[in-house]
């Protein structure tokens, strides 16, 4: 009989994003296989949602950066004990630290094993290198490895490849653009019929390239095209100031009755679904870009900027959307040839989130066979 795993993920927050969502997706599996998942964190909007899948979620702001946030050793160091933990994968740096700490408490033949993923690129620096500390060493992309290699001393042994992925059965349009949802997005954004979408998916952050957006927009309208801008997602951080910067460039480009905020959708992929073309361009290379993905199974073109994980995808699914970082007239020139030509997108087995899951828990597995 295979053993029932004991397996914690620790991150700093359930409220959205890539990194939240691979966590989910984990813990949904594992627990689908028999074994049981907890997940530290300090909540957010995603919690009904990996409770309903199956797992434990305890409420500890363990990536709140404090120095009470270190009582947390403790704590951890009993829960280790209490619970029998099997598996401590650690998804962001401050976390990482707190596992990293605690595991020093306990006796090295019953301690846990030890697994990080490196998810960005991070500064490279002391408190950066824990995402290297790991007995497992996961990386979302080779850009992601080859990054760390250069940086760290690393045994090559310990660091495994695993791409994020997604589940192909959730990227149909014919499920997704349904009648009922059509029919509800009319009537909610009413001014959006018969216009040229164009959507870029990410959290509100100076760095995800909404200036650039903007920019392009402008350009477009000027030249008469009957083009609206879809900016998905939240406010990074509570202060809005970087939205009303936004706004305030919206307002003074002529853009009022072009741009539209939605704010955090469930609904993100049926919008990926609907768009003419989707962006990813952020200033600063991504580790992995899901939009690239989500977008690519869907049909839609999609253009980024060739650096990172987003360059890489590209490069391998549709090399006609790649675009030089930062360069407004090429991002331009090539909008305009996409809406044109609407290039064919082919379907692709890469990427998938059944070989992430997998790949995954076969590294749980694996570490627990080599300490019995």
């Amino acid at each position: 009989m295979k053993k029932k795993l004991s397996i914690v993920q620790v991150l700093p927050s359930l409220i959205s994003g890539g990194v939240e969502k691979g966590t989910l997706e984990v813990a949904k599996y594992i627990s689908e296989k028999g074994h049981n998942s907890i997940v530290i964190s300090n909540g957010g909007r995603l919690v009904g949602q990996l409770l309903g899948d199956g797992s434990t979620h305890i409420k500890w702001a363990i990536g709140k950066k404090s120095i009470l946030t270190f009582f947390y050793i403790i704590k951890l160091v009993a829960l280790i004990r209490e619970r029998n933990i099997d598996i401590i994968h650690a998804r962001s740096r401050l976390p990482a630290w707190i596992v990293f700490f605690a595991l020093k408490f306990i006796n090295k033949k019953t301690r846990p094993h030890f697994i990080t993923t490196v998810h960005g690129f991070n500064s490279v620096s002391l408190y950066s290198s824990i995402m290297t500390k790991g007995d497992r060493v996961i990386v979302v992309s080779k850009s992601i490895r080859k990054f760390i290699n250069k940086n760290y001393n690393i045994d090559q042994s310990k660091v495994i490849l695993n791409y994020r992925g997604i589940d192909p059965k959730e990227f149909k349009r014919n499920l997704l653009l349904t009648e009922g949802w059509l029919k509800a997005w009319k009537e909610e954004f009413p001014g959006l019929d018969k216009k040229i979408i164009l959507s870029i998916p990410s959290r509100i952050s100076r760095r995800k390239g909404h200036e650039d957006f903007l920019e392009l927009l402008f350009r477009l309208k000027r030249d008469k095209l009957n083009v609206h801008g879809l900016i998905i997602g939240d406010i990074k951080h509570k202060n809005n100031r970087y939205q009303t910067q936004l706004e305030k460039k919206i307002n003074n480009s002529g853009l009022k009755e072009s741009v539209t905020f939605t704010g955090f959708r469930p609904d993100v992929k049926n919008i990926i679904a609907i768009s003419n073309i989707v962006y990813s361009l952020s200033s600063e290379p991504e580790s992995f870009g899901r939009t690239v993905i989500e977008s690519i199974k869907l049909k839609t073109p999609v253009i980024g900027y060739d650096h990172g994980g987003v360059g890489e995808q590209l490069k391998l699914l549709f090399p006609a959307g790649l675009v030089r970082p930062k360069n407004m007239e090429e991002l331009y020139k090539k909008t305009k040839k996409i809406l044109k030509e609407k290039p064919l997108i082919k379907e692709t087995n890469l990427f998938k989130l059944d070989d992430m899951l997998k790949n995954t828990l076969n590294a749980y597995i694996t570490l627990t066979l080599l300490k019995s």
